[in-house]
């Protein structure tokens, strides 16, 4: 790799760790070609595979840390001996108003419907329909979205303050009661 390829990428690097989210998706775009909606968040840097062209990402969506794609099928080159050039790849589709949780893997083939949840750690290898909760390896769908909101809502601890120190002791206080 030459001297200039190798600066444009710590220069990307660099861009993306210290950007705003919508810096920082305008870059995605840009640079590697995914296809993203309105208010997507990034709470972390994704990994994008070989093939990030080939990903969609709808509306109102959050990607935690070190969410993986996976565009294709590394596995097929066992086979580039008997069948040279084979690959497999798959585009990746994420609907709208969708969290990821981090550190989940996404496989080539998959669809993500709308409102959705998909658990932390999970390994998407299905299409996950719309209006559902899916964690696990591989993601199954654990219960449905107005199941989730319920459960949620029965533990749910309300912070107002945004202010460090003030929302540290905010929280701490409701769990000293």
């Amino acid at each position: 790799m030459s001297a200039n390829k190798i600066i444009k990428k710590l220069e990307l690097k660099l861009l993306l760790r210290f950007s705003s989210q919508k810096k920082k998706t305008a870059l995605y775009r840009k640079h590697f070609g995914v296809k993203i909606g309105k208010n997507v968040r990034f709470t972390g840097t994704p990994k994008w595979g070989s093939e990030p062209y080939l990903i969609t990402i709808g509306d109102h969506v959050t990607i935690t840390q070190d969410v993986v794609f996976h565009t294709h099928d590394g596995g097929v080159g066992l086979f580039r001996k008997e069948y040279p050039g084979i690959n497999i790849f798959g585009r990746i589709t994420i609907g709208n108003h969708v969290f990821i949780g981090s550190h989940t893997i996404i496989l080539p083939g998959v669809s993500i419907g709308d409102n959705v949840v998909i658990g932390a750690g999970s390994v998407v290898s299905r299409d996950i329909p719309s209006n559902s909760v899916a964690v696990g390896v591989p993601a199954k769908v654990l219960k449905s979205i107005d199941e989730y909101k319920s459960s949620v809502l029965a533990k749910a601890v309300y912070v107002h303050e945004t202010d460090p120190l003030k929302r540290k002791n905010e929280i701490l206080s409701k769990f000293n009661k």
